[in-house]
């Protein structure tokens, strides 16, 4: 932390911003926005109280610090009852790997073992097969004219590959794919009241969905993360509920970690390589460049926009007083884009070296970040080389939220 304090901007200019950013054009395009709050300064009043912070370096400080907290349950209960933090769904969050501090996240963390390279290896084979699979109905329905890509692959590959990684049935995964784009509002920047009760029902339904599977599997384990889990925790912990409440917990984040992003980075990658033909072009003539595409769609539009922390301590964030138990929302979106960090930043450029904090940094770099670049460049690869004559067909609209980009449509056809 720093020892120069300057004033805080004043909290009208960012309510402003924000409604902004509510609006079906600030949801299409936010960053023209994000470039209006930089302006103010790297770290600004929220107009909710805490702090927004726009500048890369500082967004990275604040992650890879022992010293910033995620908002656990003791900072949630703390906030009192009525508040956005003590909703039912919010609670549990609270109680998954994301949302730990040290010692329980280091753990729990350890316990959960996943996506090493012999898990990933095992799994290249069913996100090839999938990745196939759903290019030939995209190439079926594009034989008569346009077709959904968001629909048809986009959030396809992702429930396809985690629900063969579990062992669910397939005939789960439309509903499973349903209350995961409900239960991810309770972890929205302002969720609105009607958002909360669609995320607490999901929430509570992918309980039951969960804990029931738990249950089946100790009855019959297999040879899957499940069952692992259910024989790790056995040995953890002496309560047996308490070890099938921590694999479940376990699951849960493990299907909305992996669904709800990477299918964002798929649709939203498709979609920036169709809005740069050029761009599109030399990856088909140069699918060398593949991996270095995901990379630049991560720094450019990241599926995760705003990343939230807690202070751990009284301080000073970037030349801003920070009070202990005060809450930081780091503006990722905003700082890929700070050109204190790229030159040219509004530039999509294939050719940039690699630098973006779309998974997050520190002890809670993303677990699953391996798999979604496996997917990503897995669908890149047989995209480019099946459909190189793939256009956009009309501009996709976007799902109302700040923090959790989801694309609704990826309407496409072949020029």
């Amino acid at each position: 932390m720093e020892i120069a304090i300057t004033p805080p901007v004043d909290r009208r200019f960012a309510v402003s911003l924000f409604s902004r950013l509510r609006t079906a054009k600030g949801q299409a395009n936010p960053f023209p926005i994000y470039g209006e709050l930089r302006s103010r300064g790297g770290v600004v009043a929220a107009p909710w109280g805490g702090h927004l912070v726009t500048a890369f370096d500082v967004c990275d400080q604040v992650l890879r610090s022992r010293d910033w907290l995620e908002p656990d349950a003791r900072w949630r209960e703390q906030q009192g009852d009525g508040t956005r933090w003590t909703a039912p769904s919010s609670r549990e969050m609270s109680r998954t790997l994301p949302a730990l501090n040290p010692p329980e996240h280091t753990w729990v963390r350890r316990s959960a073992g996943m996506f090493d390279r012999t898990t990933l290896e095992q799994l290249r084979g069913t996100v090839g097969r999938s990745t196939t699979r759903l290019l030939d109905s995209l190439a079926e329905r594009l034989h008569d004219g346009e077709a959904d890509f968001n629909a048809l692959v986009g959030e396809e590959l992702p429930v396809a590959t985690i629900g063969h990684w579990l062992g669910l049935p397939t005939a789960d995964f439309p509903r499973l794919r349903e209350l995961t784009h409900d239960q991810v509002f309770t972890q929205e920047l302002l969720p609105s009241a009607s958002q909360l009760a669609k995320s607490d029902a999901a929430t509570a339904e992918l309980r039951t969905y969960f804990m029931d599977l738990v249950r089946r599997r100790r009855a019959r384990p297999g040879d899957d993360p499940v069952s692992r889990w259910i024989t790790l925790w056995d040995a953890l912990e002496s309560d047996q509920d308490k070890a099938d409440e921590a694999v479940y917990f376990l699951a849960l984040f493990v299907l909305l970690a992996a669904l709800e992003t990477t299918a964002t980075l798929l649709s939203t990658m498709t979609l920036l390589l169709l809005e740069h033909p050029r761009q599109w072009d030399w990856l088909t003539v140069h699918p060398e460049l593949v991996p270095a595409a995901v990379e630049e769609s991560l720094r450019y539009d990241p599926p995760t926009h705003v990343i939230s922390r807690v202070s751990s301590r009284d301080g000073v964030l970037g030349g801003v007083e920070v009070r202990k138990d005060e809450m930081v929302h780091l503006m990722v979106g905003a700082a890929n884009r700070d050109p204190a960090k790229h030159e040219d930043p509004e530039l999509f450029n294939l050719h940039r070296k690699p630098a973006h904090l779309a998974f997050s940094g520190g002890i809670h770099y993303c677990l699953g970040a391996p798999l979604a670049r496996m997917e990503a460049q897995t669908l890149l690869h047989q995209l480019v080389r099946r459909f190189p004559r793939l256009t956009l067909v009309r501009r996709p609209t976007w799902a109302p939220r700040v923090a959790f980009r989801r694309l609704l449509n990826l309407d496409v056809a072949l020029s």
